[in-house]
């Protein structure tokens, strides 16, 4: 596992994807929380990273898709795909290597905001006037809602070799899983279901942890999907039916 992550790392490097992504998340974060009037928090008021959290998916279902559409579909397009699966590695293995090379360029991607945290916490008035606690729920859902993109990612580059195909599969299913669930229960025919169907969503759990209380069920949900996930990219490329 660890060869296959350390190929996919250095081909991520050397192809300027993970200067691309890092650069790109971060301006436009950057922006949207010291540029932007409507968004920024110079304009709010009070200490608060709402805007990094609250516009952070959005922004990850486009850049992680991006990094991901690449990672089989490449090598089922060059060929490359066979000779991999030849080697004296495990379907597991191949997978496992590929999901967390992505998902550590996405945490490298999260890391430097934390000097967003920074300068929000000196802002405060007195200094330190920040939740802590909510914002470090916060980073814990990115992070986890950032694995979990990885893998629906992963699994959409998986389906085709066409890498502008998996980036829209990828994006396209990344939003029904965000927020899909929440859009669906808001329509008035649910009834007493509505609160059940909206918890099946990412983001009513990606809300909960931005409470700053960490619920164990909100984790084990997103680590539930993300296995799924990660499931249905073995079963798929154990059949070698793509």
């Amino acid at each position: 596992m660890i060869q296959v992550l350390v190929k996919e790392l250095n081909g991520f490097l050397n192809s300027f994807i993970a200067y691309i992504v890092i650069s790109v998340f971060l301006t436009g974060i950057g922006l949207l929380m010291w540029v932007f009037p409507d968004t920024s928090v110079l304009e709010y008021g009070y200490a608060d990273m709402e805007t990094l959290f609250s516009l952070g998916p959005y922004v990850f279902m486009f850049l992680i898709p991006a990094i991901t559409m690449r990672m089989f579909a490449e090598e089922k397009k060059s060929g490359t795909i066979e000779l991999l699966l030849t080697k004296p590695l495990t379907d597991w293995q191949i997978i496992l290597g590929k999901y967390f090379s992505g998902w550590l360029l996405v945490c490298l991607a999260i890391f430097p905001t934390l000097i967003y945290y920074w300068s929000v916490y000196q802002l405060g008035d007195p200094v330190g006037n920040i939740d802590t606690a909510g914002v470090i729920g916060s980073y814990i859902g990115l992070i986890l809602l950032g694995g979990l993109f990885t893998a629906i990612g992963m699994l959409s580059s998986l389906f085709t070799s066409n890498q502008i195909v998996s980036f829209i599969i990828a994006v396209f299913l990344s939003f029904i899983f965000y927020s899909g669930f929440q859009s669906l229960a808001a329509i008035n025919v649910w009834g007493d279901w509505s609160p059940i169907l909206e918890e099946f969503g990412v983001l009513y759990h990606y809300n909960a942890l931005s409470k700053g209380l960490i619920d164990t069920r909100d984790v084990v949900y997103f680590g539930s999907i993300t296995a799924f996930m990660l499931v249905l990219t073995k079963l798929i490329l154990g059949s070698r039916k793509w």
